[in-house]
Order: C-alpha cells, then structure tokens, then sequence
C-alpha cells in the first residue's frame, strides 16, 4: 500500500462569526470583570480594616480611660459591663490586656500575644498605637496596642494597654463585600453579554441579507451583488464576488461563442463531406470516383484544420495560469516550430529559414507559445505564392521580438485590425486561399496578450507585396 506525499495540509474550518465576536468580547470582558471584582473586593476589604481598626481603637481608649494609679500601683477598673458593649459594637469576641509601668501584668489575659518589637506604629493617628495581627486560643485576632501616660502625685509613666479583636466581624463583612461584588459583577458580564449579542446580531444583520440574497439567485443570474447594502470593511469581499462572477460571464460567454462558432463553422465542411461522399457511392467510373475521393481527403483536411484551430482558440480562451508560466527560449520555440511545419513548406517550394544568432529568453506557457509560432508560420506558407519566402526572426532590441515575415500579397492598412477577428479573413487572402478558417491571427493575438505582448502587423519591405508579423514581448517577461 502506497501513501501519498506532497498532500496540501488540512485547514481547521472556521466556526460561527457570531460565536468568534461574541468570544472576542466576552472572554476579554470576562477576564477584566474578573480582574476589576478582585480589585473592588481588595479595595473594599482595606475599607473594611480601617473601619475595624477605628473601632478597635476607640475600644483600647476607652479600656485606656479607666487605667489609673491607685496607692502607687496601676490598677485597671473594667466591669464586664463594660467588655460585654465591646463586643456588642465589634461583633466578636474581645479580649484585652493591661500591662504595667514596669511591664507588670494588671488585668486581663495575660497570655495574649506580646507586641512584636519588629511592628511599625501607626500613622493613620496620632496616638502611639500599633495594630498587628497574632493567633490566640487557636484562632486570628486583630490586636491594637496602645501606650497610655498613667500619673498621680507620686508616680508617672506609661501602662501598655493591648485590645484583641477575633476575624469573625471582618469575615462576615469581608464575605459580603464578596458577595455583593460578585452579584454586581455577575450582572454587569451578564448585561454586557445581551447587549453584544444583541449588537453582533444587529451589525451582521447586512451579512445575512447577503447571504440570502446569493441563496435566492438562480445559477444563471451573474448580476453584481450592490456593495452599498454591506458595510465598508466587507465591500472589497463584495467587489471581488462582483469580479469573479465578471470573469465567470466571460468565459461562459466565450464558451457559448466557441459553441456558436464551431456549430456554424463546421456545418459547412461536414455536409459537404456528406454531399461527396454520397456522389462517390453513386458513381461507378473508377477516375471520376478517385477525384471525388481526393476532393473528400482535401475537404477532410481542411475540416481537421479548422477543428484544431478552433479547439486551439477554445484551449487560449481560459487564459495562463501564472503558475504554469516557466523561462523558456523563444529561439527553441521557433525552431521546433518551423520544424514541423518545413514539409508543407518544401511541398509548395517555399523558402522557409530562420534568423536567431542567440538565445532569447521569455517568460511563458510553452505549449501556448508554441501554439503561436506554429499558427504564424502556417499562416505564412499559406499565404505566399509557389517559389516564395518566409523568414523567422528571433531577437532582442531592448524587448524579446517574434518576427514572421513572408512574400505574400500582404494585407492592406484598413484591414489589418480587423484581420484579428475570429473567421474574419481579409479579401486578398481569400482570392490566395479559399479553405482558410480566419482563425489564426485571433489565436494569436490572444496567446500573446496572455503574455503580456503586442502583435504588429506592417509591409514586408519599404515597397512590394509581404506581410511581416511582430510579436514584441514585455521586458520584464523576458
């Protein structure tokens, strides 16, 4: 089992252009929303803090105002009256601690966590207070430490008064400040996503009536689609539509030409081979019967000519593919070409040769040059007399140059452009050869616009009969 190489690889087909936009601003909304909520719950949590903080300060300075000294000794006077409204105004369970002048424990609970030597006070008041976070009984506590000036008649100095605060108050308030902010934000992605479903749906609305509008078309309506009923950034889509379907009228025109020149062309030759071959049967005189059969061999003759001239022009009429054109010598192409033709020339003793002192180079189809060379230099023999001449010449004069010249009658100025059209042959050529189709000068006239080159049609010499055909190619195909 073979497998095969060089396979042109698979492209992911594009999904929904609906599902693509609504993707593109939603997914981006949905990560800044969700960044913007982080920042928002963050923002409303210091809030928070600093609110807590306030409090818990305002709860150490009250504990504070009831330090005193009594009889040379710091006591502290707080009835549980007094902790229990702590923590009806905080919300969590309040604990508190009283430490002497000389660092001696006073009141409360004299295992909560010292103040850390390392924490900075707090700029925020201008009491000497300090805030830090500890863990007590198993569980975070917010504690404010508050230096207090203590002093009677006998004594001064300053009582360290430490009030902790458990994180159930800032939990609860931190959880719906999370909450409040997720349902705001859930709402705001939420009406974002209606709205931009609503305005994808809105701007492609255009698209969709395209979209029918091509589905409705018969196969045979090539009209161009109006570019007005898209909006700007789709209207080059719309104009290359409009030039594919214009490329496409013409060769379905060319192609109904070629038809119609073909029916109406070969109708004429077929029935008389028809006609003769019917006298043949009828007749029993053995020359009579060999003329007519020769007649029916020139008629065929003449008959396969036409056909592959017309298939010819049928072949040039769906153009040069960009990628089928290679460097190739013009001089090579003229040669093979006169080759092939050399028999039809030596039969009616035509001179026929070729002047090419160098390569010459051009970029093209080989087979449509070929084409082109072949049909020129027929043309050519055809057309001039018994004992005549046709010179081929290949060269550069700042262009590659195809040249045919021949020693015919020539054709006259006001016909040398129509001399183009397809089955349009000049008078003088018609009195010179009646089987002519009038199909090669139109073939090559078309190969050679594929090539980007012009056909020139001029007198063989300053005076007297003869045709010299030219063939000038771009420079830059060369």
């Amino acid at each position: 089992m073979t497998m095969a190489t060089g396979s042109a690889p698979v492209r992911k087909r594009l999904g929904s252009l609906r599902g693509q936009l609504l993707r593109w601003l939603l997914i981006p909304l949905g990560i800044l929303v969700a960044i913007d909520a982080v920042s928002v719950y963050r923002n409303a949590l210091e809030a928070a803090d600093v609110a807590y903080d306030r409090s818990l300060l305002a709860s150490t300075r009250a504990l504070a105002e009831r330090v005193a000294i009594v009889n040379g000794k710091v006591v502290a006077d707080v009835p549980y009256v007094a902790l229990d409204s702590f923590e009806t105004d905080t919300l969590g369970r309040i604990y508190y601690k009283v430490t002497g002048i000389n660092g001696d424990f006073v009141s409360g609970y004299d295992d909560l966590p010292p103040l850390p030597p390392d924490i900075r006070r707090s700029e925020a008041y201008p009491a000497l207070v300090y805030f830090y976070h500890a863990r007590y009984r198993g569980e975070p506590v917010r504690i404010a430490a508050l230096y207090q000036p203590v002093y009677d008649n006998s004594m001064r100095g300053i009582a360290l008064i430490q009030v902790g605060e458990s994180h159930d108050a800032r939990r609860d308030l931190s959880r719906q400040i999370l909450f409040a902010t997720l349902w705001r934000q859930a709402a705001l992605v939420l009406a974002a996503a209606l709205l931009a479903w609503f305005a994808v749906r809105f701007v492609l609305r255009p698209l969709m009536r395209l979209k029918a509008d091509v589905e409705a078309r018969s196969p045979t309506d090539l009209a161009d689609f109006d570019a007005s009923m898209v909006h700007k950034e789709v209207r080059p889509l719309v104009a290359a539509m409009n030039g594919y379907m214009a490329r496409l009228q013409s060769l379905i025109a060319g192609q109904r030409r070629f038809i119609a020149d073909a029916s109406h062309q070969l109708r004429t030759p077929l029935t008389v081979l028809k006609t003769q071959a019917e006298l043949a049967l009828r007749e029993n005189d053995p020359q009579a019967m060999r003329a007519i059969v020769e007649s029916i061999a020139h008629t065929t003759d003449a008959t396969v000519h036409l056909a592959n001239r017309l298939l010819t022009l049928a072949r040039a009429g769906h153009g040069a593919a960009e990628a089928d054109m290679v460097e190739v010598s013009l001089t090579d192409i003229a040669r093979q070409a006169g080759l092939e033709l050399a028999a039809q020339a030596v039969k009616r003793n035509i001179d026929l040769s070729l002047d090419a002192t160098a390569e010459i180079m051009v970029r093209g189809t080989p087979w449509m040059l070929h084409e082109m060379a072949i049909n020129l230099i027929d043309n050519a023999i055809r057309y001039t007399p018994v004992d005549g001449q046709v010179i081929l010449r290949v060269f550069n004069d700042g262009q590659p140059i195809l040249e045919v010249e021949d020693s015919g009658p020539g054709i006259p100025e006001t016909e040398r452009e129509r001399v183009f059209s397809p089955f349009y042959r000049a008078p003088s050529a018609q009195e010179l050869n009646s089987g002519g189709s009038g199909l090669g000068l139109a073939i090559v006239r078309d190969l050679a616009a594929m090539h980007h080159a012009t056909v020139c049609l001029s007198s063989a010499g300053n005076s007297g009969p003869g045709l010299k055909i030219t063939v000038r190619f771009p420079v830059d195909n060369a």
